[in-house]
């Protein structure tokens, strides 16, 4: 299978990895729809933020973001985000696929994860 960039390039997509990074944010119980056991996943990327990315086009908003940022140096209780968590990967798995799948998930957990070959691969970090 092959993708046609703009560029005029073929690229196999067989053999494009893409590769990021995940944190395990919640582990839940649930129930599939034949009422067994299983556990809810969600996995989240979290990536660095630039803090002048977004800059406001208002005088008014210029300054409200000007007062956060002096407020956020001086009072240490309102930290300052340096990082933005997005859900990226949430599994449904039974008790029994949980066991097979070979990766034991723990809160807080880093894993890199690498989409290759129609496979997902997740290494702790």
């Amino acid at each position: 299978m092959c993708k046609q960039i703009n560029l005029g390039l073929l690229i196999h997509m067989e053999s494009v990895k893409c590769l990021f990074r995940v944190r395990v944010n919640k582990i839940e119980s649930n129930r599939d729809l034949d009422g067994n056991l299983g556990k809810r996943i969600e996995l989240l990327e979290e990536r660095e933020i630039n803090p002048y990315v977004v800059r406001p086009q208002s005088d008014e908003a210029k300054m409200a973001q000007d007062i956060m940022q002096a407020l956020q140096t001086q009072m240490p209780f309102l930290p300052q985000r340096t990082q933005m968590a997005t859900p990226k990967i949430i599994l449904f798995l039974t008790e029994q696929e949980y066991d097979n799948f070979g990766v034991t998930f723990d809160v807080n957990q880093v894993y890199e994860v690498t989409l290759e070959n129609q496979m997902i691969r997740f290494r702790k970090v």
